[in-house]
């Protein structure tokens, strides 16, 4: 046996950036005179120190070294109770090394801080900035964002007022800053305001930001309207002085040509007329002899009526054409199978014929799952899309083409939820645009 260790206090609480110290007391075993190393292991190690780390020892003899934890005042350092060992080696001896083990418990603190990103936007009827907060303690903490104004004239709008954070993470909330009021043209108006960020159980810490208020009108538009304004009435001007009559007098030109040209032709037309009308009367005379020539007097009428011509009869009516639309929600439960699809159908109406021209995403809650659009017929069923819920919050689809489905036929949503437990179930849903023929 080479040597023995024994840890006067095992058990030791610190807060993160203070020092703790434990003292261990080492005994030489053996028959010889051994060189021992002592050390820590475990979680606790980098922030560990041994005092002193090496003894030699007389056999039968014993020392005490002191070992000190001082963690750090860092995020990295998470609160709880962390595990550790004092190592003894012996050198002479080295299958009579030895460990004793013990157990350090870190305690919590909390450290939260918030910044307006960019801290100055301007806009004219609103603007949008990012609340990004920090939490640099050792522990998760909820906190909860508000905001307001001195002369409380803003409305604020968060996408989400109450967030979790993790140790060593940040998190960025979108806040959208709204005036009282618009105003066409003014000088720009400064608006400041305070966000609080409040943790639970925790002092609250703001963040400053500004909104700048200008004018709907860009500057520039009137001094663009009055050149627009000179510049119509320097082509009203010429229009009435310069283009009007030199368009009246070439369209006068174009009217007594084209006029004569009518004369030419409708007088050619009357001379074909009289030719023509001499060659029928000529025509009709030589048929009336031919007529008598054969026995047959002209003059006598048929001896029957012609035949009617035969009616066509009316094209059937136009099939009835009405718009469409229709939105096809889900609620999938959560489930870890990711081949398992909650679905939802619409069946197209016996001698109806649906043509789809639009088909719109939707996924506001920003579910994590799949989701699919199948179309299943009397042959089968076939995956029309696929799509990742994670990927987007809406997606629109439009085709100059329709999708067409005939009686009998439907379109199904399926979705695979795989939220986290607590955002509950999956809920996107698609809208489809289109008409119903029949």
């Amino acid at each position: 046996m080479g040597a023995s260790a024994t840890m006067s206090t095992p058990t030791l609480a610190v807060q993160a950036g203070a020092t703790v110290t434990t003292t261990v007391v080492i005994r030489n075993a053996g028959a010889v005179v051994d060189h021992f190393t002592v050390d820590v292991i475990g979680p606790p190690a980098p922030w560990a120190t041994v005092t002193p780390d090496a003894v030699n020892l007389l056999p039968d003899e014993s020392t005490t070294v002191t070992v000190s934890f001082t963690p750090p005042r860092t995020a990295e350092v998470t609160a709880g109770v962390v595990p550790f060992g004092v190592r003894v080696f012996a050198q002479e001896d080295p299958e009579g090394s030895v460990m004793t083990e013990g157990q350090l418990e870190v305690g919590a603190f909390g450290e939260i801080t918030a910044e307006v990103v960019p801290t100055k936007v301007e806009g004219a009827s609103g603007a949008t900035f990012e609340v990004a907060v920090d939490n640099r303690g050792n522990q998760s903490t909820p906190v909860v964002l508000t905001a307001v104004d001195k002369e409380a004239d803003l409305s604020f709008a968060f996408r989400h007022t109450e967030v979790t954070l993790e140790p060593g993470t940040t998190a960025y909330v979108r806040l959208r800053v709204k005036p009282p009021r618009r105003f066409l043209r003014g000088q720009p108006v400064r608006r400041p305001f305070t966000v609080t960020v409040t943790p639970v159980g925790g002092t609250p810490v703001t963040a400053d930001g500004t909104f700048v208020q200008r004018q709907l009108l860009p500057k520039w538009v009137i001094p663009a309207l009055a050149v627009l304004l000179a510049f119509l009435l320097a082509i009203i001007a010429l229009w009435f002085t310069v283009f009007k009559p030199a368009v009246r007098s070439a369209a006068s030109d174009a009217a007594a040509k084209q006029a004569a040209e009518v004369k030419q032709v409708a007088q050619a037309a009357q001379q074909d007329a009289g030719a023509a009308k001499q060659q029928a009367g000529e025509a009709k005379t030589g048929s009336d002899r031919a007529l008598r020539a054969q026995g047959v007097d002209p003059a006598q009428p048929p001896a029957s009526d012609p035949v009617a011509a035969p009616k066509t009869p009316p094209p059937p009516p136009a099939p009835a054409v009405t718009p469409f639309d229709r939105r096809i929600a889900a609620d999938a439960p959560i489930d870890a199978d990711v081949r398992r699809f909650r679905e939802v159908d619409f069946v197209v109406p016996d001698n109806k014929t649906l043509q789809v021209t639009d088909l719109i995403l939707q996924n506001p809650r920003a579910d994590v799952g799949t989701m699919r659009v199948i179309r299943r017929t009397a042959d089968g069923r076939t995956l029309m899309f696929e799509f990742g819920l994670g990927n987007f919050r809406d997606l629109d689809h439009h085709w100059v083409q329709p999708l067409t489905y005939t009686e009998g036929e439907s379109i199904i949503l399926a979705v695979s939820c795989q939220n986290p437990p607590e955002k509950g179930n999956c809920t996107p849903a698609i809208a489809l645009s289109g008409r119903m023929e029949g």
